[in-house]
């Protein structure tokens, strides 16, 4: 059975890091895309950063320079390095992945494992 287990989520001031992990059991990471998605309060579930099997990275916008992610194979654990926080990443953060083909580009809704999420707030 595959499961995704999310951790590093919490409170910090704006401005700080955070690093978000999610450890990946019952599948190799190898035949993965994944990825890491958020919800606030109100709103719809985005794009963070996904990675693909064949190492494509994409970042939403909003994103872009301030958030990494990376995977580390050996320890079966996607990750999302947080710098610069803002105020408006504040959210319940998603760990998700799709055995998918190697040049595959999965939108949101093609991710069917999703972990159970951790809370990132942001305060000023």
């Amino acid at each position: 059975q595959v499961q995704l287990m999310e951790s590093g989520g919490g409170s910090v001031q704006a401005g700080g890091s955070l690093r978000l992990s999610c450890v990946i059991s019952g599948v190799s990471i190898t035949s993965l895309c994944m990825g890491w998605f958020r919800q606030a309060p109100g709103k719809e579930r985005e794009r963070v950063a996904t990675s693909d099997r064949d190492g494509m990275t994409i970042y939403a916008d909003s994103v872009k320079g301030r958030f990494t992610i990376s995977k580390d194979n050996a320890k079966i654990t996607l990750y999302l390095q947080m710098t610069s926080l803002k105020l408006e990443d504040t959210a319940m953060y998603y760990c998700a992945a799709l055995r998918c083909r190697l040049w595959q580009r999965p939108s949101l809704t093609d991710y069917n494992l999703w972990g159970q999420g951790t809370q990132v707030t942001v305060s000023s």
